[in-house]
């Protein structure tokens, strides 16, 4: 068999037959769908590839540790195609049918991919810029097990980022940026710069539009960059690229300059372009470059002309058969927002982790302690007995937490097991996310409710992965997060408006109003295969209501058990977190006989208490902290005027915020929150029912 004839120039490591052939499958797809698929309404959303393949597919080629994870976004196709992405599913996918990538849950060009033998693709997301931080969490993870668990499958495994121009002016950019810097961690940014984000050029993205240029003097890392349409200097790029992280040299950013041939999307006609700009880009398609470049040298074009013309065939008949797959089965939609099969990749169960045993009966000891020390030492318990676990955050290491929970816990456990982070809240929890993947379990301090803004995106993303992915990836983590008045108030620290996390798809939803509660649900949270949001209250961390005897290493407390503080026949009071203490001393002070209920979690809720208890009392008050509009009660008073209409007496009564923050003075604090004599005034008034 005659050897292939090389140019002098060429890349001999490179496959170029192969290059091409992914090549044209990539645009013979994007075809596909722009001039058949996309007129026919049978494809909805569509982002060509076109111009940007060249560089993804040569940077696919060179992932082939099974440990390695590509993190990417919507024009990020060629890239999974070299991976080895079916093509029946690469194209099902934006159809939204059967199968694929999200069984028709997610826009077709989000793609994920979970490959156990192989390179994992971890889960996109609509958002520009989310993409960062998740792969900031697995390279760490990957260093964590690669150095501190000693798996020397995770030898010189790397995570890489794509991502546009308009990506770097994001928040979740800078947050990987400066993470993956600090902590000096095998990632490679792949920034694809085309001029343009949507239709706002660079130079509004970063000043002086090239974002590496602004780079040069960021310290550990390594910058690379060049023309991402030229095959021989895009090839050697990349693989020095690759080769830099692989030997851990640090990251390295390099960015390629190529054109977006067509408009961000189908409907983009690319009108605010120039159309010498236009005319310019089109003489650099990489299609065309690549063809000069093999042709005569390491190809034929009779060759060339054969592989494209069978990647055109491979497309026509794969998208028949796409278009012959069956709708989504609409009876299952709903499934997956929860643990209810085991994922395919993320957490600590699909790895077959054995945790303690565990009793949800307590063997309190005599003394009594705080939620502080309760929280400190079932986390400490936690570490000791679970390897892959991690706690961080800003100031959880040597200061130990801004409220002191995680004292002592670093000099114990070490700085790879409890850290400090920088401080950005997206870069917490996205690199919660990436962990999680790997199949560690982060628990995540933010300081307090409030500063668990910034990272919503993030946060909404980790609760909705399962169910967008159909069950192929899940990310359990668990997210502590003090809030709700204290010694006073005030807007940025006392926010308690939890309802905001039971309305987060996916997410578990934990307030315990004492020590054994907290002790019990942490250990759940820490051991579940769901994440979850442990809402710490601040003015129970150290309060003598809450104050109970440690319940023992064993124990647990099951998600969606209330708990009945009282037990009287008159009204059902269901209540949770600091409210708690104020509605059995209304109960105590009135000298009524109540069923006083402690949900103990929001997500899910105990619905089945709170029937059983109406059913016996026929009155409700319900009294928490957070705003009155659309706060949790208006949903438990919902559910219970529905399912418990005929035991009702009387009207639901709620008791809340109302809706404005919490004032700082600690007058104007108490006159807005639901106070023991507000409460008394309440049951009073249901007692004239």
């Amino acid at each position: 068999m005659a050897k292939k004839k090389k140019t002098s120039k060429s890349n001999s490591n490179v496959d170029w037959r192969d290059v091409a052939r992914l090549m044209l499958t990539s645009r013979a797809m994007d075809e596909k769908e722009e001039t058949e698929l996309v007129p026919n309404k049978d494809v909805l959303y569509q982002f060509s590839a076109r111009g940007h393949e060249l560089g993804q597919i040569l940077l696919g080629k060179l992932l082939t540790n099974k440990n390695d994870a590509a993190s990417a976004y919507y024009r990020s196709r060629p890239l999974l195609l070299s991976l080895g992405l079916d093509l029946e599913d690469a194209m099902a996918a934006p159809m939204g049918k059967s199968g694929s990538y999200s069984d028709g849950r997610d826009i077709g060009v989000v793609c994920n991919r979970p490959d156990i033998a192989g390179v994992k693709v971890l889960p996109m997301a609509g958002d520009v810029g989310s993409q960062y931080t998740p792969a900031i969490g697995w390279a760490q993870a990957v260093e964590y097990r690669r150095t501190v668990l000693k798996e020397k499958e995770y030898e010189g495994a790397i995570a890489v980022i794509l991502g546009g121009d308009g990506s770097v002016a994001t928040n979740g950019f800078w947050s990987a940026l400066t993470i993956a810097t600090t902590q000096n961690l095998p990632v490679l940014f792949y920034i694809e710069d085309n001029g343009y984000g949507i239709s706002v050029t660079s130079d509004f993205q970063t000043p002086g539009g090239v974002i590496t240029d602004n780079l040069q003097s960021f310290k550990n890392l390594r910058i690379l960059e060049g023309d991402g349409t030229d095959p021989e200097e895009a090839s050697k790029l990349m693989e020095k690229a690759v080769t830099s992280v692989r030997e851990r040299k640090g990251p390295t950013m390099i960015r390629l300059k190529v054109p977006r041939l067509n408009g961000h999307s189908y409907q983009d006609n690319q009108a605010y372009k120039p159309e010498e700009l236009v005319k310019e880009e089109k003489q650099k398609d990489p299609l065309d470059t690549l063809k000069k470049y093999l042709v005569q040298g390491v190809l034929t074009e009779r060759v060339w002309g054969n592989i494209e013309k069978k990647a055109k065939e491979t497309i026509d008949e794969t998208a028949k058969a796409a278009l012959a797959r069956p709708e989504p089965d609409s009876s299952i939609t709903e499934k997956h927002a929860f643990a209810e099969e085991l994922q395919t990749i993320g957490g600590l169960a699909v790895e077959d982790h054995e945790f303690p045993p565990e009793s949800e009966t307590p063997t309190p000891e005599k003394q009594r302690i705080n939620i502080v020390e309760a929280i400190r030492r079932t986390l400490a318990y936690e570490l000791e007995t679970n390897e892959k676990l991690l706690v961080f955050g800003e100031d959880v290491g040597l200061k130990g937490g801004v409220h002191a929970a995680t004292m002592d816990l670093q000099s114990k456990f070490g700085a790879q097991r409890v850290f400090d982070t920088s401080l950005s809240e997206e870069g917490i929890i996205g690199r919660s996310v990436g962990m999680a993947y790997a199949g560690l379990m982060p628990v995540a301090e933010i300081q307090f409710r409030k500063y668990a803004d910034p990272a919503t995106e993030q946060l909404n993303n980790c609760g909705t992965t399962r169910w967008r992915t159909a069950n192929r990836f899940a990310a359990p983590i668990v997210v502590r997060m003090p809030g709700g008045f204290a010694k006073c108030g005030d807007p940025w620290h006392s926010m308690s408006n939890e309802v905001f996390f039971t309305h987060a798809i996916g997410w578990q939803v934990a307030m315990p109003s004492n020590v054994e509660d907290a002790v019990g649900l942490l250990r759940a949270a820490m051991r579940s295969n769901n994440p979850t949001i442990f809402f710490e209250h601040r003015n129970l961390l150290g309060a003598k209501y809450a104050r109970k005897p440690y319940p023992g290493d064993e124990f647990v407390v099951p998600f969606g058990k209330a708990k009945l503080l009282k037990d009287g026949n008159d009204v059902t009071i269901i209540t949770w977190g600091a409210m708690c203490e104020r509605s059995e001393q209304a109960v105590d002070e009135l000298g009524i006989s109540a069923d006083v209920i402690d949900l103990r979690t929001l997500m899910p809720w105990d619905k089945e208490a709170c029937l059983k208890s109406l059913s016996k009392t026929n009155k409700c008050l319900i009294v928490h902290e957070d705003n009155k509009t659309a706060g949790f009660g208006a949903e438990i008073s919902a559910e219970l005027s529905k399912e418990g209409f005929t035991d009702l007496d009387a009207p639901i009564e709620r008791l809340t915020m109302p809706d404005i923050p919490v004032p700082y003075n600690i007058g104007l604090m108490e006159s807005v929150l639901p106070t023991v004599d507000k409460i008394k005034e309440t049951l009073l008034l249901l007692s004239n029912y």
